[in-house]
């Protein structure tokens, strides 16, 4: 090569050079600029008095639910009602064959006589040794013995009497009532069937489901936010419930608490809400959502798309002035499906950025762009 080209060679390198370094700034440049100059919207945050509402998975249960058990050992003779019957108070349903109890009754009886028998026999002893004492015939410790045995008759004429009765309880037992009103579980035993008050399984359960129980459980966060705001201690807390289906049972129901300590496994605490029942829609064992309603005043709402959720912290990006945005740690105290109310962070009148949010940086530039936003 001769020294010509060589020269031609290093004119064209360092040309090449100078213009990719003129590119390369020229982009930066052109980037800078770009992210100086990011467009986006914001909105003016106002405090207002909110209506909200959450809802709670709930187990429904009679105002009476009871297992109903046999009191003694026997054969079940009859089955007088069907599952999910309606029964009255009172009305029998099983009879368990009673001829064991009635054999006992007839011994009690028997033995309930011979020891009054023998308390007569005590009793003429007694009245023949009186006389024969007062004329020193006989010693007084015969008469003391008389009387002894008298007494020991006595209490065997109280025993026997005791026996009798628990023979005739027993009999009762045979037929089996319903203790309240209400509707007939699920019956396992037919006729035939060998029962025993031993048995872990029930002959039926029964449920009075003119009210019904639905039981939930608040977190200690909500136990503490509905408290502060005083639903839980005014009379008549009504609160809605949602049916499995979906629907909203057209009863209001009464607040109540079920236990008062929170749990520390759980970090809950245990609510009831009554219902009413009149027409047994709701049954024991089935499954509603307890919406417990309450009022939040002078509060901030803010879209939950405008909230940047890193690690389960939450932040979002406030004009700081006329063309910069600082990213702003916020506390949030609930929210709807599509906000949130924030306890701390911002306050009323700051201005807020509502989209481009994977694009801003603490610091940036923006070219700012008010909007109005319906918090409803």
């Amino acid at each position: 090569m001769t020294m010509n080209h060589v020269k031609i060679a290093l004119i064209y390198t360092s040309a090449i050079a100078l213009f990719m370094t003129s590119c390369g700034q020229s982009a930066s440049e052109h980037n800078d600029e770009a992210m100086q100059a990011v467009e986006t919207d914001f909105i003016r945050l106002e405090v207002e008095d909110v209506n909200t509402h959450k809802e709670y998975p709930g187990a429904i249960e009679g105002i009476v639910n009871i297992e109903i058990k046999p009191q003694v050992t026997g054969y079940l003779s009859e089955v007088l009602v069907q599952e999910g019957d309606f029964v009255q108070k009172g009305q029998t349903l099983f009879r368990i064959s009673p001829e064991v109890y009635t054999e006992q009754v007839k011994n009690g009886q028997a033995a309930l006589k011979a020891a009054i028998a023998a308390q007569e026999t005590a009793r003429l002893e007694i009245e023949k040794l009186k006389p024969l004492v007062d004329g020193k015939v006989v010693t007084e410790i015969q008469l003391k013995t008389a009387i002894a045995t008298y007494e020991s008759a006595s209490a065997q004429v109280e025993q026997a009497k005791a026996n009798l009765g628990s023979s005739k309880i027993n009999v009762d037992f045979t037929v089996v009532k319903a203790p309240v009103s209400g509707y007939i579980g699920r019956i396992p035993n037919r006729k035939g069937a060998l029962v025993s008050p031993a048995d872990p399984i029930a002959l039926t359960s029964l449920s009075d489901i003119s009210s019904v129980q639905v039981y939930f459980s608040l977190s200690e966060a909500d136990y503490l936010g509905y408290q502060k705001s005083g639903m839980l201690s005014q009379n008549g807390k009504q609160v809605t419930l949602i049916l499995a289906d979906g629907s909203t049972y057209d009863q209001l129901g009464t607040l109540e608490s079920a236990s008062g300590n929170i749990d520390k496994a759980t970090g809950s605490i245990t609510m009831k809400a009554v219902f009413s029942n009149p027409d047994k829609l709701l049954r024991s064992g089935g499954a509603a959502k307890v919406m417990l309603n309450r009022t939040i005043n002078a509060i901030v709402q803010l879209p939950k798309l405008s909230v940047k959720d890193i690690q389960d912290k939450y932040f979002v990006f406030k004009l700081s002035d006329s063309s910069t945005v600082n990213m702003v740690p916020i506390e949030i105290e609930g929210g709807t499906k599509d906000l949130y109310f924030v306890k701390s962070g911002i306050q009323q009148g700051d201005k807020i950025a509502i989209n481009r949010i994977d694009m801003l940086q603490d610091g940036l530039k923006v070219v700012a762009k008010d909007t109005t936003l319906s918090m409803q």
